[in-house]
């Protein structure tokens, strides 16, 4: 039995006026502070983790007591946020 011919489907384009326009500005790479403070606030985070837990509780800031945990997640949290900006 013969085999069939295959179709060849047109590649669909959207008009002009519903394709997305490109700006060249929003694609300007990053300053070089962001990744910068994003691994120092990284860096710090963790330290004040580790150090609040092997010291159990003395340092960094013993008045603190468990708001140390939330100062050190909250390095984290901002590093998170200034990652956002990197391009």
């Amino acid at each position: 039995m013969p085999k069939s011919r295959v179709r060849k489907k047109k590649v669909y384009t959207a008009p002009a006026e519903l394709r997305p326009k490109t700006q060249e500005s929003s694609h300007n790479p990053s300053p070089t502070w962001v990744p910068v403070v994003a691994v120092a606030l990284i860096v710090i985070g963790i330290g004040w983790l580790v150090t609040f837990y092997l010291t159990e509780g003395a340092f960094p800031i013993a008045a603190w007591s468990y708001w140390n945990l939330a100062a050190g997640f909250g390095c984290l949290v901002l590093s998170l946020l200034v990652l956002s900006r990197w391009r």
